[in-house]
């Protein structure tokens, strides 16, 4: 039986107050939040964007869940996790006064903002999942203590994972930083040497202290490596290399198990919502922002691997291109093959255009 899956359509950079309007509107008419009680704590998952980036859902859309959460009676707030890499998003301090810079403060959205993971990103919880892989992940704690979850994505590409939405925002955003690391251990990147400038820009980066610059270039202790990718990220001189092909399916069937721990606690308390607007090559933690596609619209559904699926869909179908073409040449499928086989959720969907 295949899952319904919302799309709201919008003109290319359409107002967020309109769009903000539409989801509000579609949410009211089909009742989407019937699963949310009074008094459950209500925990709106998103990303808040990277320092100098623009690449995050608007502050302007969780004011409007937040209002129809509080008339429902529940306590909705909005939380993130600390990243691995180094930067402003690593502890919760800093974590939070860059969301506040970007719009998410109380005075805009009306709601508070708290990290699932505590200050550092070790308030973690172990769920049993029993999976191929992994017999229990670690999971950002506040998430799990959480009746109920708003999953608010926003559809990027990404270099290791093929692109990143509701799977990737359950499986590795909703991880704890060990989560994380565990989930990045096969991806190890190598410096090409021709390339290389001794700049430094990736030792000044690299959260495991990884790299140094001996006689001029860069190098890469392996044994050290976390495989988190910031290196590749921070390069400007195309230095640093990947393997592709022993690190995607990996990581991808790791972040999904992880999602699935997630998951074991929110089947039916959730609803994910994609954002395919501002679309881009890179994820929203990589400067620049490039767009590749038009801005299509917004996709709900209260399955994951549903919403996902149809994004891609139909990212592919309104541009013409494979998503591969669009971005990085990888199987970019293997999330939702594989969080179907697992059991994690349906991958065949009814679009239903609102």
């Amino acid at each position: 039986m295949s899952e319904p899956v919302y799309f709201i359509k919008v003109v290319h950079s359409e107002e967020d107050l309109i769009i903000s309007k539409k989801i509000q509107e579609l949410i009211l008419k089909q009742n989407l939040l019937s699963f949310i009680e009074p008094r459950d704590f209500v925990a709106i998952k998103t990303h808040f964007g990277e320092a100098g980036t623009q690449g995050y859902v608007r502050p302007l859309h969780f004011k409007m869940l937040g209002k129809l959460l509080k008339d429902i009676g529940a306590f909705p707030f909005l939380t993130e996790t600390s990243t691995l890499y180094r930067g402003r998003r690593s502890n919760a301090i800093e974590h939070i006064l860059l969301a506040f810079e970007h719009g998410f403060s109380v005075q805009e959205t009306g709601l508070p903002l708290i990290m699932s993971d505590g200050l550092l990103g070790d308030d973690e919880v172990e769920i049993n999942i029993n999976a191929r892989i992994y017999q229990k992940v670690g999971i950002a704690k506040l998430l799990e203590k959480s009746q109920s979850m708003i999953l608010v994505s926003h559809f990027t590409g990404h270099m290791l994972s093929g692109f990143g939405a509701a799977l990737k925002n359950l499986g590795m955003g909703c991880a704890s930083r060990k989560a994380k690391l565990i989930q990045h251990s096969t991806a190890k990147p190598s410096i090409k040497t021709s390339k290389c400038t001794g700049c430094g820009e990736c030792v000044k980066w690299c959260p495991a202290d990884a790299i140094a610059v001996v006689d001029g270039i860069a190098r890469i202790d392996r044994n050290t490596c976390i495989g988190c990718g910031e290196c590749l990220a921070t390069c400007r001189f195309d230095a640093v290399g990947y393997n592709w092909s022993e690190t995607h399916e990996n990581l991808q069937k790791k972040m999904v198990e992880h999602a699935l721990g997630v998951m074991k606690s929110k089947r039916g308390k959730i609803i994910c919502i994609n954002f395919l607007t501002r679309i881009t090559k890179d994820c929203d933690c990589m400067r620049g922002h490039n767009r590749i596609a038009p801005d299509i619209g917004v996709l709900l559904s209260h399955d994951p691997v549903a919403v996902d699926a149809a994004s891609v869909d139909l990212i592919e179908r309104t541009v013409g291109k494979k998503w591969s073409q669009l971005t990085f040449d990888i199987p970019n499928r293997v999330q939702i093959e594989y969080a179907a086989e697992i059991g994690l959720g349906n991958p065949d969907y009814q679009l239903l255009e609102m």
